[in-house]
């Protein structure tokens, strides 16, 4: 008999002491100190971080659908910090540093597979692109090397280097820190965690409003379920942001574009790291059941649909059997798409908002689950603090009026 892995996830926490028995249909308290809405990644992990850094368990995570069911299991599991700006390098490598010891840390096991992220250069303006990330990210301390076309042979056999392909490689910047992790296990790992510290995770219950008081603070939620009080509340809920943001009177700078990707039936092991290339748009590496995870960038237009443009599978699809003709005969087994939010700078939000008492981790368009423990810690230390790290303190609000962004989207040698 099979089984989903929602399933077997509510069967394997059975046993566990703090765990709800009746876990989906869990129902709210009167007042919490902190309620976080949306139960991904990110913000699942906040309410484990608030509970094991500060001590602030009276925590509920409000979650329309159920757990882990939005963009953290809709990725391609990626992971790497090569991002050029001091600012991003900050947040992405700290990410990095915690996603290193997460499967310790929750003591479940989130498959983090430190296997490299190697970024192909095609032309001179890649080659130049990526040597200049070289030197910027060692300057911040961040590993990533510059290899010759016989040097990316050698670390990837497949990959062919001849120079009469459409698409020669000129070189590759590697990071061997980088690698990938299993999307929806992070989820499920913080989630147990929480939960065994006190938190409350309620799944099925959508947020209507958000109730102020006559000072302009928060005062809770409303809900599918009826209103939850809370002193704080922290918004951390992927393609709905402007939608929660503007219950509180809040217009935000950000739009929703469709993210796609897709796999192909699984193989015997045959690529050993991630590979990406932005002359083509395309990136892909495998999966441990053999899978080819194969994704592109957003679609060109702003949209909540979660299919896409046929074009992008198909122009993605092209561009890998270009570079790989090996796979060029492989059978695709399916496709999703997911929505994110995207910044003016394709750079985060992460910190408090005007309104007192409400804080925000928002806008990390195609970054968001490489970014899961960092993003998460950052909010968490905001919330209880009532101010931002240093971390993630220029990824503020502020920035977009006086002009001082942070443009990944200019400067990245690709999008993801």
């Amino acid at each position: 008999m099979k089984y989903s892995a929602r399933t077997l996830f509510s069967q394997a926490l059975k046993g566990h002491k703090n765990w709800p028995e009746q876990f989906p249909n869990k129902e709210p308290q009167k007042d919490y100190d902190v309620v976080i809405v949306g139960a991904g990644g990110h913000g699942l992990g906040a309410a484990y971080y608030l509970a094991k850094k500060y001590g602030i368990t009276n925590v509920a995570v409000v979650e329309k659908g159920w757990l882990g069911g939005g963009n953290t299991g809709r990725n391609t599991t990626i992971i790497r910090s090569n991002y050029l700006f001091d600012e991003s390098a900050g947040i992405y490598d700290h990410a990095v540093d915690l996603w290193d010891g997460l499967s310790q840390e929750l003591n479940y096991n989130v498959m983090f597979s430190k296997r490299g992220v190697l970024m192909l250069a095609h032309n001179v303006h890649d080659v130049q692109s990526f040597q200049r990330h070289v030197h910027a990210n060692r300057l911040n301390g961040v590993d990533n090397k510059w290899l010759t076309p016989e040097e990316c042979k050698k670390f990837l056999p497949i990959l062919d280097i001849s120079q009469d392909r459409r698409y020669p490689v000129m070189g590759g910047a590697l990071q061997m820190r980088a690698g990938t992790a299993r999307h929806d296990s992070v989820a499920w790992g913080y989630a147990r965690a929480a939960s065994a510290l006190g938190v409350d995770i309620i799944q099925n219950c959508m947020v209507t409003g958000i109730r102020r008081g006559k000072d302009g603070a928060v005062e809770g939620v409303e809900t599918q379920k009826g209103f939850i009080g809370a002193k704080k509340i922290g918004v951390s809920a992927a393609g709905n942001t402007s939608v929660v943001m503007d219950m509180a009177g809040l217009r935000f700078p950000l739009e929703s574009y469709p993210l796609q990707a897709l796999v192909s039936e699984p193989v015997k092991p045959v690529l050993n790291c991630v590979v990406m290339s932005n002359a083509v748009h395309a990136y892909i590496s495998q999966s441990d059941k053999g899978e080819l995870v194969i994704g592109a960038g957003t679609d060109q237009y702003t949209s909540y649909s979660q299919r896409g443009a046929l074009h992008i599978l198909e122009h993605t699809l092209m561009s890998i059997c270009e570079i790989f003709p090996i796979f060029k005969r492989q059978r695709m087994l399916r496709s999703w798409g997911g929505i994110v939010d995207v910044t003016p700078d394709r750079s985060p939000i992460v910190g408090k908002t005007p309104v007192p008492g409400l804080y925000v981790n928002c806008g990390w368009g195609t970054g968001g689950f490489k970014a899961t423990p960092g993003a998460a810690d950052m909010l968490a230390y905001t919330i209880a603090h009532d101010a931002p790290h240093k971390i993630n303190a220029p990824f503020n609000l502020d920035r977009f009026v006086g002009g001082r962004l942070i443009d990944e989207a200019a400067a990245a040698a690709v999008a993801h």
